[in-house]
């Protein structure tokens, strides 16, 4: 499913560079004050508010609130960020950024798979503070090149890996935020047993949150205790049957 997507975001990245080349984007986009880490790093716990419609594996997951409802509703009720989609397969738009923006002042997360540099620069333009890079699908050359780039342009970087092999590879890095996704990339399940396999391979000065699977304020606790100092949730909140008080739980540990 990740190739799959990966394939096709190339595709899409080469119609966008079609559109609007990359010298007409960089005279756009103004450069960012590293907004997303500076929140993180203020705070002794984070919740990183997902907006999150749909799921290519279990289809649409919230029918009553658009993006900007969700957003307003996380940022009400303790989000210290905010997630994104912007790839159709999670029933998210480009476009949805600029739309969130209105209704937040949180720094905001871009949700997307990352395959080319172009899509850096088109996300700062758009006003994102922070890009996902998933160390799964992104070989050496290219997260030292996409953090290298993102640095320039004031934008954070979410760094996402799965499996040890991939934490060691993303520790030679110069990345500051590591995501551990607890998503097995095969099965698309979730475990947050993942995070604690991890832990013990976790390096001090760099900051670590915990991805998918949560469902309580008892797994936020829990996973407080391995040191990652917060955690994205998205599915956990928009299929809860009250986001607000379920953010509340989350957020609030």
């Amino acid at each position: 499913m990740l190739n799959k997507i990966a394939v096709r975001t190339k595709a899409k990245v080469q119609r966008a560079k079609v559109r609007q080349p990359l010298e007409i984007l960089k005279e756009q986009l103004k450069i960012g004050c590293f907004a997303f880490g500076k929140r993180l790093k203020a705070s002794r716990w984070s919740l990183i508010a997902e907006c999150k419609l749909a799921s290519p594996v279990k289809g649409r997951l919230c029918e009553d609130y658009t993006v900007p409802e969700l957003a307003k509703m996380y940022t009400a009720n303790g989000a210290e960020a905010l997630s994104v989609h912007t790839n159709s397969h999670f029933g998210g738009h480009l476009t949805d950024i600029k739309a969130v923006r209105k209704v937040s002042d949180l720094p905001i997360l871009r949700k997307e798979f990352i395959v080319d540099s172009y899509q850096l620069y088109e996300s700062r333009a758009v006003g994102a503070d922070a890009v996902l890079l998933i160390a799964a699908i992104l070989d050496d050359r290219q997260l030292n090149e996409y953090l290298a780039i993102a640095s320039e342009l004031g934008l954070d970087c979410l760094v996402e890996v799965h499996t040890r092999e991939e934490l060691e590879k993303v520790l030679k890095t110069s990345a500051q935020i590591i995501g551990i996704n607890n998503r097995n990339l095969q099965s698309f399940s979730t475990n947050i047993s993942n995070t604690f396999e991890l832990a013990p391979y976790f390096e001090p000065n760099r900051l670590y949150i915990s991805e998918s699977g949560i469902k309580t304020g008892s797994d936020a606790c829990r996973l407080h205790k391995t040191g990652v100092r917060g955690i994205l949730v998205g599915e956990g909140l928009v299929s809860s049957g009250d986001i607000a008080a379920k953010t509340r739980e989350l957020a609030t540990i």
